[in-house]
């Protein structure tokens, strides 16, 4: 059989394969997600912070502060329970590559090349909590800034574990004009330190 035939055929094989694996991820993490109010508790939580910045009335502005605290409690809220009942999934389920490209087989057969999508859940709950906790010191801007990024690293690595991390990473630009690098200047020094030594050891 010709070589090129051959590598095609290859090619095609991995991806399907790859394919198949990213629908059970897909589904795995939607099963649990279906059950919380998060993307959309998400999308009012940004899309609130834009209307707030974007405000020149400083009177009105606080009061788009004062409204999103409740949205803000609630996102976190939910999101804890969410991590709590993922806790559940088997740990072989859970695992993502830290390779950048997907590949078939990778989290079945080495096992010591993958994360715990469930321990960087866990990370990501304790900063989205520490973030939305309403600190009369803090002020409303540094919230926003620094729960936002929190937010986006978290979208990131479920994008990640449904497909790699050059996919989440690409998705993460488009979607919010920022870059993975960026987002992990702006979490919290907790965050960035506990996210860093899952992803590196």
């Amino acid at each position: 059989m010709d070589t090129f035939v051959l590598f095609i055929l290859l090619a095609i094989g991995m991806h399907v394969l790859k394919t198949r694996e990213q629908a059970q991820r897909i589904a795995l993490l939607g099963s649990y997600l279906g059950q919380f109010q998060i993307e959309k508790l998400m999308q009012d939580v940004l899309g609130g912070y834009q209307r707030a910045l974007g405000e020149a009335d400083a009177e009105r502005q606080a009061q788009v502060w004062r409204h999103l605290e409740t949205t803000e409690q609630t996102l976190s809220e939910q999101f804890n329970r969410f991590v709590l009942a993922f806790a559940k999934v088997d740990e072989a389920q859970a695992r993502l590559s830290r390779l950048p490209l997907a590949l078939p087989f990778v989290t079945q057969y080495f096992p010591a090349s993958t994360l715990d999508l469930r321990k960087l859940l866990s990370v990501h709950a304790h900063g989205i909590n520490q973030a939305a906790q309403n600190n009369p010191a803090q002020p409303p801007k540094h919230k926003a800034f620094t729960l936002s990024a929190e937010l986006m690293l978290m979208q990131h690595s479920c994008h990640w574990f449904c497909r790699s991390k050059m996919v989440a990473s690409a998705r993460l630009l488009a979607r919010h004009q920022t870059a993975y690098a960026q987002v992990l200047d702006a979490v919290a020094p907790s965050t960035r330190l506990a996210y860093a030594q899952l992803i590196e050891n």
